[in-house]
């Protein structure tokens, strides 16, 4: 069973909220920070970056500190406002290709932690305590977990039904989304939820294993302390089929010391290599693998030598690559920290490959076939772990739109 709560979030005042909300920080780059700090006072970013308008480095504790302050003086002037009884919330994300809907919900840590919600990536142990810390000193998150559930006809038809009526908030942002958000405060539609969740055995991380890691954490610091809140981590639950899932393409800066002849022969030993020339090829489906070098580009046909049965792990496209080309032949063992290694998502086009092999910064590139939702599970379920940066998962949440303060 998987245990749901309503909690009562800080969120924007509703004529603010176009104003306020924006996409995660690491999404901009300096020039577009430095603009919309500049543009909107509104901008949450003035909260999650309170030093970057006057350039300053500080230590951490002391930004966590100005973050905190800067939250505080949002809610002073009621650009944030909170709630006066606890709701869960339904949330939809509409671009020009698809609609994302879920519930905005707090989830339980018992839960995650005797593993009833389910991991696939591993993490990192000093983003995990930096984020501990974060959370500690600062007493807030705007970054839910992405969380999916299995499909459901009765859920289904009543996030339909609900999103006929008149939303809470709905603004469209400057990337050309339209966000809605609508309150579910009735008792007899939490109390409908949380049933319907507590017959769910397992639920699964799609996007955030280090925010329900870093929770997990703050948790077992703190759990001393009469806060209830601790006990849960703000998710936002979807539904499997309505997740999109990318891959993460590959970008090697040499050829480990081979010539391209030698390295084509060394391919060899696992695949079937076509040449493509021109043609900008890409994966049609699993086991195939797209390459650009010198200027052409090949197929990668795998072909598996192995008589024993393969693992759901061995079988996953971003591990094949791993263990008969990236560890082997081009002498990349740390797929995390390896500098002559980097990563492209598969939003991006052939042509962002193309790019930056031809530009002389990368030798040559790889183009994956995405993973599917039924491989994450299984991954997740055999308590495995898919090798860094093998997935690149939608939707993304607005930072500043609902607030989990603990």
């Amino acid at each position: 069973m998987a245990k749901i709560i309503p909690f009562k979030a800080v969120r924007p005042a509703p004529e603010k909220a176009a104003w306020v909300t924006c996409r995660s920080y690491d999404e901009y780059s300096p020039a577009e920070l430095a603009a919309w700090l500049e543009f909107n006072p509104y901008s949450f970013l003035h909260i999650i970056s309170p030093a970057y308008q006057n350039m300053q480095t500080i230590a951490v504790e002391k930004r966590f500190q100005s973050v905190k302050k800067q939250y505080e003086n949002f809610k002073a002037e009621e650009i944030l406002v909170t709630d006066e009884a606890a709701a869960f919330y339904l949330y939809q994300i509409k671009n020009k290709k698809q609609v994302f809907t879920g519930i905005i919900a707090g989830t339980s840590i018992l839960d995650y932690q005797e593993n009833k919600i389910k991991k696939h990536e591993d993490t990192l142990a000093f983003r995990v305590e930096l984020f501990k810390d974060y959370l500690h000193q600062t007493h807030f998150n705007t970054e839910p977990v992405l969380i999916t559930y299995p499909d459901n006809p009765a859920i289904h038809t009543w996030i339909n039904l609900k999103k006929k009526s008149q939303p809470f908030y709905e603004f469209a942002t400057p990337n050309h989304e339209i966000h809605s958000l609508w309150k579910i405060d009735t008792q007899n539609e939490i109390d409908w939820l949380q049933e319907y969740f507590e017959e769910i055995p397992n639920l699964y991380i799609a996007d955030g294993h280090h925010r329900s890691a870093s929770a997990s954490a703050l948790y077992d610091q703190d759990k001393h302390l009469n806060n209830p809140n601790l006990h849960y981590f703000m998710s936002f639950l979807i539904a499997e089929s309505n997740v999109k899932i990318y891959e993460f393409n590959r970008l090697i800066k040499d050829l480990n010391g081979l010539s391209q002849n030698a390295f084509l022969e060394e391919l060899k030993k696992h695949f079937i290599v076509i040449p493509k020339e021109q043609e900008l090829w890409k994966p049609t489906q699993k086991g195939e693998f797209g390459m650009y070098l010198n200027g052409k580009f090949y197929a990668l046909v795998y072909q598996s030598n192995t008589k024993e049965k393969e693992s759901v792990l061995t079988n996953l496209d971003a591990q094949i690559l791993y263990d008969c080309v990236l560890q082997p032949i081009l002498g990349i063992e740390d797929l995390r920290n390896d500098e002559r290694i980097s990563y492209l998502s598969g939003k991006q086009s052939i042509a962002s490959i193309m790019e930056k092999v031809d530009s002389g910064d990368f030798k040559v590139g790889f183009m994956l076939y995405p993973s599917d939702i039924n491989e994450i599970k299984a991954i997740a379920d055999a308590d495995l772990i898919m090798p860094p940066k093998s997935t690149y998962i939608e939707p993304k949440f607005r930072s500043g739109l609902v607030v989990y303060e603990l």
